[in-house]
């Protein structure tokens, strides 16, 4: 009996026929579909741009040359001579660095004590641990100028007001990083992992600063970022509790320069571009890292 030859292999999926070129149709509605998506890109980009494009210009122009038709779309050369108007006119470097001094901190307080209370709140158990965060997220619908007057009678009954105190302490912590960052540690941070810590003896403010912290660097990198903006652009509330003029912000000093008969809003508009460009600076160092914490989690994901 003779063995029979082994049959020769065969590739399932090959086919004889052979392929048949792409349908002209499909690759061109891809390449009008792609041409598209970057037209309204480009529309976006330019939209997002045009109004820091239009500061600049007025920056740099007369109050007639704003106010002249057509419209002037090109750069002046008057942008020198409004910001040495601005100088003249409020203590520009004592209000940029009160400015600093108040955002800064307020950044850091809120970094700081909304990720420890996320951190409990997202991976620890405690009395009343549900009623607190309902609470809690119930004070985010309260409209903030309810605040205004029962702030200002504790600021004046602790003496606070007039100094950067009043600005500091109660920006410390606020409901909507609490939240953020609870949502993120309930999702990013392992149970096993704060387990592991503590079976090892951490407490809990050493688990939180070396499992929390480093598992929420992009959340705090965001929170950051917008708390600093937040409290940089603020006017009603250092408007109402600064009456020291030495004490103002970057914000309460520009309205300074808005006159109650005439206004030269080329000076007004270089005080606007001078209080923008350090929140560019800002976000453009913040946003680096805030943007390689996301693609390191995607990537650990």
């Amino acid at each position: 009996m003779t063995a029979l030859p082994p049959a020769p292999r065969t590739d399932p999926t090959a086919s004889d026929q052979p392929e048949r070129p792409m349908n002209k149709h499909y690759v061109a509605r891809g390449r009008i579909t792609r041409i598209i998506t970057h037209l309204c890109v480009i529309i976006g980009v330019i939209l997002s741009i045009f109004p820091f494009y239009w500061l600049i210009v007025m920056s740099t122009s007369t109050t007639g040359e704003i106010f002249g038709y057509p419209p002037k779309l090109t750069f002046g050369t008057s942008f020198l001579d409004n910001v040495r108007n601005v100088v003249d006119s409020v203590d520009l470097l004592q209000a940029l660095m009160n400015t600093i001094i108040v955002s800064t901190l307020c950044a850091a307080l809120v970094m700081f004590f909304d990720s420890l209370a996320a951190f409990a709140f997202a991976k620890f158990d405690f009395p009343g641990k549900k009623p607190l965060f309902i609470l809690l997220i119930a004070t985010m619908l309260v409209p903030g100028s309810l605040s205004l007057v029962p702030s200002f009678i504790l600021m004046s009954e602790i003496g606070w007001v007039g100094t950067l105190q009043a600005l500091i302490v109660p920006g410390a912590a606020n409901a909507f990083g609490i939240f953020l960052l609870r949502q993120m540690a309930a999702g990013s941070i392992p149970d096993e992992l704060v387990e592991s810590a503590r079976i090892d003896g951490a407490g809990f403010f050493t688990t939180y600063w070396r499992v929390g912290v480093p598992l929420l660097r992009g959340g705090l990198a965001f929170l950051g970022i917008f708390t600093f903006i937040t409290a940089w652009n603020d006017y009603v509330w250092p408007l109402i509790v600064l009456v020291d003029p030495e004490r103002q912000t970057l914000q309460t000093a520009l309205q300074n320069l808005n006159s109650l008969y005439l206004t030269d809003y080329g000076m007004v508009m270089a005080g606007a571009l001078i209080s923008v460009v350090p929140l560019i600076g800002v976000f453009i160092i913040g946003s680096r890292h805030f943007i390689a914490n996301i693609a390191a989690g995607a990537i650990k994901g």
